[in-house]
């Protein structure tokens, strides 16, 4: 080997050449700032045959700028989504106090598996997790957690708890011959059959439960089911419900669920199941619940005020929650991954542990503080604990405050135009968050009537088919008008969750994720559907 080779390539890429480093971070920031943060970026294509058929490793050593080439025609290519025209579904644009956390963690790169190879990394999360539980399960007394890779991975974490409480042993021994089911409502992410496919209780034992017109689980329907599944000889490990559905922001009643659990449970001798909560979405509406709606600090308008009245009345259901999903990714605007699973009571993890000897890789770990003793992975990033906590404290109580309540006013503010006109339908009136789900059927047709005969049952199929294909063209029709540079992207729902009768209802969809959205962009949405009806 040559070794003045070797010291140069070992100087190039693991010394510290700051001026280097810096250099290239400034271009890429430069190129970042370029992107017009008033418009979407243009949807480039992509030309995946090519980058399959021409893998490319260059033979012989380089320097940080050859890095550099080889990424930047992506990162030119990819959507930042810092426009406040993005309103298509439950993403935002990362704040910036999020990027100096996580850039920071990039620079150590941390695995918060263990102490040894996380150092205060691993304290940074424990204070995370603590400031993200008390403010969820409001002043909680013992919570702990961890951040995953994803929401997905965060619901299988609680319900592997509660398969654990009704199996025991389950993770040495498996489920055996015993049937085991989960229950979620018909508005709850698919992440929940996902889940159940990959514990092993299989896609079919994940039962749905209808919802009520706002997408809240039916209490009333949760109680049958779960008397005919303990009948059964069922093993009910979990009920999962969810604090924002993705698409309508429905948010089940947690301590109505809690209430009828716990009761049909006791009554057939069984345990109770894991009450989690995917609180992916919604979480956030928990900055409103100590806001002194009385003293107004914020001089927030009366509307408004009745929206977080309203919000705050839905947070404490979530103290009845034994575990819960947060991705702060989403309403907390953060950097990728950021979402997180938190226990109400840390006993609770006992449920996943694992004895050193079976880590022989972590054998420092120590029960009182290693995550690598009960985490599913053996490596974790620490970008989340980094990123909520310099964007908690970077923005501040009444900062998050500000965010959270201008997306419910921006919503609001849709929701009140669009019921004004009469060939469009809200469908998702009352649910108290940031998404709005709607109709629009051409002008002529009174919406509000044709959706009372849907949910009524007097549509025959041809015309629900010919309403709902309507609705489709509808949206395709305003996609091909619009002026991009002004028009507001807009998503669009097979499903947002409402099932009258087993009827998947299909709904254009605004989500309010960006602090920059305007009350000009929406009422332009207005304009807009005028123009083209």
């Amino acid at each position: 080997m040559d070794r003045e080779k070797y010291k140069s390539l070992v100087e190039t890429f693991f010394g510290w050449d700051q001026p280097a480093i810096l250099s290239i971070l400034e271009e890429l920031l430069t190129a970042a700032a370029v992107s017009d943060p008033r418009h979407p970026a243009r949807v480039m294509s992509q030309n995946y045959e090519t980058a399959a058929a021409n893998p490319e490793i260059h033979v012989l050593p380089g320097n940080l700028k050859d890095a550099r080439d080889a990424i930047f025609p992506y990162f030119w290519g990819t959507d930042g989504w810092d426009s406040p025209l993005h309103l298509e579904n439950v993403r935002g644009p990362a704040n910036r106090a999020s990027l100096i956390g996580a850039f920071a963690c990039l620079l150590k790169n941390p695995n918060l598996c263990t102490d040894r190879y996380s150092q205060r990394s691993n304290e940074l999360e424990v204070k995370a997790i603590t400031t993200l539980a008390n403010l969820i399960f409001y002043h909680t007394q013992e919570p702990w957690g961890v951040f995953t890779i994803g929401g997905t991975i965060s619901n299988l974490y609680g319900a592997k708890i509660g398969v654990e409480k009704v199996v025991p042993g389950a993770m040495q021994h498996g489920l055996g011959q015993q049937r085991v089911v989960g229950l979620c409502s018909s508005a709850s992410h698919y992440s929940n059959k996902t889940v159940a496919g990959w514990l092993g209780i299989g896609t079919q034992q994940l039962i749905e439960v209808a919802t009520d017109e706002n997408l809240s689980m039916r209490l009333d329907l949760l109680e049958q089911q779960l008397k005919e599944l303990y009948a059964e000889g069922a093993k009910v490990a979990f009920v999962v419900a969810t604090f924002g559905t993705t698409d309508g922001f429905g948010i089940d009643d947690i301590a109505g669920i809690r209430s009828v659990i716990e009761a049909v449970a006791e009554r057939h001798s069984q345990p109770t199941p894991q009450l989690h909560v995917d609180a992916a979405v919604g979480w956030a509406l928990a900055f409103l619940t100590e806001y002194d709606s009385v003293a107004n600090p914020l001089q927030f308008s009366q509307s408004l005020l009745n929206l977080v009245g309203r919000a705050q009345a839905q947070c404490v259901g979530l103290r009845s929650a034994d575990s819960v999903t947060i991705d702060f990714h989403k309403m907390g605007r953060g950097h990728y991954p950021s979402s997180a699973f938190i226990v109400n009571r840390r006993d609770d993890l006992k449920y996943l542990a694992r004895d050193v000897s079976q880590t022989p890789y972590f054998s420092e770990a120590d029960a009182r503080r290693d995550p690598a003793l009960f985490t599913l992975e053996c490596s974790r990033p620490a970008i989340g604990p980094y990123a909520v906590m310099a964007s908690l404290n970077g923005i501040g109580l009444n900062g998050w405050r500000m965010l959270v309540a201008r997306g419910l006013e921006l919503a609001e503010r849709l929701k009140q135009g669009l019921e004004q006109l009469e060939y469009c339908q809200v469908l998702n009136r009352h649910t108290p968050g940031v998404s709005v789900n709607w109709w629009v059927l051409p002008k002529g047709r009174n919406a509000k009537e044709i959706f009372d005969k849907l949910l009524a049952g007097e549509l025959s199929e041809d015309q629900r088919l010919r309403y709902f294909s309507e609705v489709k063209r509808s949206i395709e029709k305003r996609e091909k008008s619009v002026d991009p540079s002004l028009d507001a992207r807009l998503g669009f729902t097979t499903d947002f969750g409402f099932r009258p009768h087993g009827i998947s209802i299909p709904a254009w969809k605004a989500v309010f994720f960006n602090p920059a959205t305007s009350d000009a962009i929406v009422d332009r949405i207005l304009v807009s559907i005028e123009e083209m009806t």
